[in-house]
């Protein structure tokens, strides 16, 4: 057997394991994880490894079926920016539900493996466009995206880069409020999954903190309305432009109090009382009902 074909039984088994460790069941996620090379989006090898007890580890050599595991792959070491935990993006992918011919737009995509996993989801027929604010990491993104013909990456805010209307919008950074760009472009029947974190210092969370510390929302527009609930805790690097001192306090006081697992309404305007909201801003709430 020639190592392109060992490669692929062994990212269809990592698949396989992801999405049974996202706890959901879609063959439709489990095939686009089996069909996308993580190797193609992390530069060249030996790789640093994110191991929760022991930092970044490297691994033996460039050989990459030391990529196809549940794990965090370095970035930006000295940043604690990383390619993200596989589970978790099939976690949230999977509520995010993108359908072949859909637009998607990816806030924060990296240097684009799961930027590439949307791509395929959506099929040639769909787009996705991927926006990044790191200078580097978009540069990246856009050389290792150019043979998917379906993706455009802009670098820039993904809190200001104006986009066509999105079917999803999927932010892989986080948040201490919606961006009104987000819930402007989101169509009607549109879904939004956006991480809210609490502390800026995400490299040096307790695990026994984040989830208390962060959670990710699914929004869905349906007309004038937005529905909302819970999906995951998260610890994920912040979100530029869509943090400040005002929201990241008022989060923190949010999640102090509990209950943001009974969110189920996103309001754009000032009547919501306030035994109602979980977390208000301005012109805005995530509320219970």
């Amino acid at each position: 057997m020639d190592a392109k074909a060992e490669l692929r039984i062994i990212r269809a088994a990592y698949a396989r394991q992801v999405v049974a460790a996202a706890n959901v069941v879609d063959a439709r996620v489990t095939q686009a994880f089996a069909a996308i090379p993580r190797e193609d989006f992390l530069g060249p090898g030996p790789w640093l490894v994110r191991r929760w007890l022991h930092g970044y580890v490297s691994t033996p050599d460039a050989d990459p079926v030391y990529l196809y595991t549940d794990d965090l792959i370095a970035l930006v070491p000295e940043r604690s920016l990383n390619n993200g935990q596989p589970s978790l993006h099939a976690h949230l992918i999977h509520h995010a539900s993108p359908a072949a011919g859909e637009h998607v737009v990816h806030v924060g995509t990296g240097t684009g493996y799961y930027t590439a996993i949307l791509a395929h989801l959506v099929g040639p027929s769909g787009r996705v466009t991927g926006i990044e604010y790191d200078e580097g990491l978009a540069a990246r993104a856009r050389a290792s995206l150019a043979p998917y013909a379906n993706v455009t990456v802009i670098e820039g805010d993904g809190t200001q880069v104006p986009f066509d209307a999105a079917d999803v919008i999927y932010v892989n950074a986080g948040c201490t409020q919606p961006a009104t760009r987000w819930l402007d472009g989101l169509a009607d029947g549109g879904r939004l999954i956006m991480p809210m974190t609490s502390d800026q210092g995400f490299g040096s969370i307790a695990l026994e903190r984040m989830a208390s510390a962060g959670a990710v929302f699914r929004i869905e527009r349906r007309g004038a309305e937005y529905l909302a609930y819970w999906i995951s805790p998260v610890a994920i690097f912040p979100c530029a432009g869509s943090r400040d001192e005002v929201s990241e306090r008022a989060l923190a006081e949010a999640f102090a109090r509990g209950g943001w697992q009974r969110v189920t309404r996103l309001y754009r305007d000032e009547d919501i009382s306030d035994e109602r909201c979980w977390l208000r801003g301005p012109g805005w709430c995530l509320a219970y009902h």
